[in-house]
């Protein structure tokens, strides 16, 4: 049986709270990409932090956020391969406003992401929109930089190919 863990101080709950208030959005950020659904994304961010949580003392100060990252994909990655969905939709939602000029891009762009396998999502998430190396992108998802670079080709193969995101020479600039 593993070790339980030791309970928390109320020191590290005010740097826990600080490192959440902080990278939060980040990592909610990185999870959307990911996940494609604010919901999903926000569990996946809930989910690895509550499993980041009791092991925040043994986790060096410099690395936490590579730590977080790292059990939010691996509860990602576990999530897809078990292909469960606790939540079913329902037949309408109420409408969001939005002032947001790109909405049409992004949607756009969240769709040919979807259209994705889960493997070349998170590398162009991780590589793209994370701005992480090919080496820390492999690290990450635990293979080797020629699997990233293959994966990264083909996702933008397949994202080059995706109409919904074709670009016409009039929004050349």
């Amino acid at each position: 049986m593993g070790e339980v863990p030791r309970a928390a101080t109320v020191a590290d709950t005010s740097e826990f709270d600080s490192f959440v208030a902080a990278r939060g959005p980040s990592l909610l950020r990185t999870a959307f990409l990911l996940t494609g659904d604010r919901q999903r994304a926000e569990d996946l961010v809930q989910t690895a932090l509550g499993k980041t949580w009791p092991r925040w003392d043994s986790v060096a100060a410099g690395p936490r956020e590579a730590y977080v990252r790292k059990v939010m994909l691996t509860t990602y990655i576990a999530w897809w391969r078990r292909r469960w969905n606790g939540e079913y939709p329902t037949a309408a939602l109420p409408e969001q406003p939005t002032t947001d000029r790109d909405l049409d891009q992004r949607r756009d762009l969240l769709t040919a992401l979807a259209a994705l396998p889960k493997g070349q999502r998170a590398v162009v998430v991780l590589r793209y929109f994370e701005d992480l190396t090919e080496a820390q992108t492999a690290e990450l998802l635990g293979c080797t930089v020629g699997t990233v670079k293959s994966q990264a080709a083909r996702a933008l193969a397949t994202l080059r190919q995706c109409p919904a995101l074709a670009v016409t020479e009039g929004e050349l600039r």
